[in-house]
């Protein structure tokens, strides 16, 4: 899953940390053979027009054509770079986001009056997780798919058991 928890300060009080990332399905290895492959495929049909004129005014609609995928491929990977970093200590709870173009955005409230809410069919997507706390409700993990969030609003229920 496109999450996990770790544990931090040994010395201080504990702390525990979950980070949420989107899956990435393509990884660079992929990105490149993809890149290549489709260069290739799209070559050959260009190979019986090498030597004619007729090559020349082909060729800058296959670069085209390839600049364009690679700007998509590009553009995708880009706006997936999102990191969500939840910090939950003794007293406070801290939720961090980091966007693709380094806007970060902050919650941070006492741990006791935080807890996790799922809309099951309320929210933009099915299964939407939030935090409630602190007079806000802040969306965690909202890019998830729908397992991943059923899985992580159990995990928070745990971490943060409601208040008597």
């Amino acid at each position: 899953m496109p999450y996990n928890w770790m544990k931090t300060g040994e010395d201080a009080p504990a702390q525990q940390e979950l980070h949420l990332w989107p899956h990435q399905s393509l990884p660079p290895r992929g990105y490149a053979w993809f890149i290549g492959g489709t260069f290739a495929l799209i070559l050959l049909p260009v190979i019986g027009l090498l030597g004619t004129a007729l090559l020349w005014g082909i060729l800058p609609f296959v670069m085209i054509a390839i600049a364009g995928i690679w700007f998509a491929l590009d553009r995708s990977r880009r706006n997936a770079q999102i990191l969500e970093i939840l910090t939950l200590s003794d007293t406070t709870a801290h939720l961090l986001r980091l966007n693709p173009r380094g806007v970060r955005q902050e919650w941070k409230c006492n741990r006791y009056w935080v807890r996790p809410e799922m809309h099951d069919s309320n929210g933009p997507v099915p299964y939407y997780v939030t935090l409630h706390g602190g007079g806000r409700e802040v969306e965690i993990g909202a890019f998830l798919s729908e397992d991943e969030r059923v899985a992580l609003f159990d995990e928070l229920s745990r971490k943060l058991p409601p208040r008597n």
